[in-house]
């Protein structure tokens, strides 16, 4: 029973901060189920690193105390690879001036912009049409053949795999964005050529719309660029997980 508690305190805690299946909307019944298939599954079929007979009391707690902790960096390391599409429209947002209209996002009950949002919600659709959420399994798995139940990184390589990790969002996300960020440059610089042209034009006036509306033409020509990233996560995943 002390092997099963160890396996269903690593894939609960996953589960919690998982894109997708972590999200408020799903009920927590169908959470909780999940993660007792799941735990029944990976201990029947992955052995313990420890032998639970020689535990006490105290050894018990820190090992779910590990258990716990892995399993968050884990969701978490993948959480921050899923922010990238969103990083990247937040930021073309900002550009469009549209940082102020912001709604709820349905996944995380949080407040967010539409764009980053939309962005958001075609790409999750990719991913999971494209059969994605076999990496998820795939992570725990390896998670397993790498550290059995019992055994976990060390703290400092647990830090470390979830700021590299954020290192890699950070710079795919402007990565993604950095040619929509160009095309908002060239015309910051055509408008400004005008106003010393024609000092009566109100450039203020004139350039918000056509902000928003290269905004949306760029988001358009963008969403091939999402279903390519799906391929892209996937390749990170295998790369920076387990940590």
């Amino acid at each position: 029973m002390f092997g099963f508690a160890l396996v269903l305190t690593r894939i609960s805690s996953f589960l919690l901060v998982l894109p997708v299946f972590g999200s408020k909307g799903i009920p927590t019944v169908l959470k909780v189920a999940v993660a007792v298939f799941l735990s029944i599954f990976f201990c029947t079929t992955a052995p313990l690193g420890i032998d639970p007979a020689g535990i006490g009391t105290l050894g018990a707690i820190l090992l779910l105390a590990g258990e716990a902790v892995y399993g968050l960096a884990l969701g978490l390391s993948i959480a921050l690879l899923f922010s990238v599409v969103q990083f990247s429209g937040h930021v073309v947002e900002q550009q469009m001036g549209l940082t102020m209209a912001e709604i709820v996002n349905p996944l995380t009950e949080e407040e967010a912009g539409p764009l980053a949002n939309l962005l958001e919600m075609i790409f999750l659709l990719l991913f999971l049409s494209a059969n994605g959420h076999h990496l998820f399994l795939l992570v725990l798995a390896k998670s397993y053949s790498a550290f059995p139940a019992g055994t976990i990184p060390t703290l400092g390589a647990l830090v470390s795999g979830v700021v590299e990790t954020g290192s890699v969002m950070f710079l795919a996300g402007l990565r993604l964005a950095a040619p929509l960020l160009a095309a908002f440059l060239i015309l910051m610089v055509a408008l400004a050529l005008l106003a010393r042209l024609i000092p009566e034009m109100d450039v203020f006036f004139i350039g918000l719309p056509l902000q928003a509306a290269l905004g949306l033409f760029l988001a358009a020509a963008f969403l091939p660029f999402v279903g390519g990233f799906v391929t892209e996560l996937a390749d990170w995943m295998a790369k920076l997980l387990p940590i």
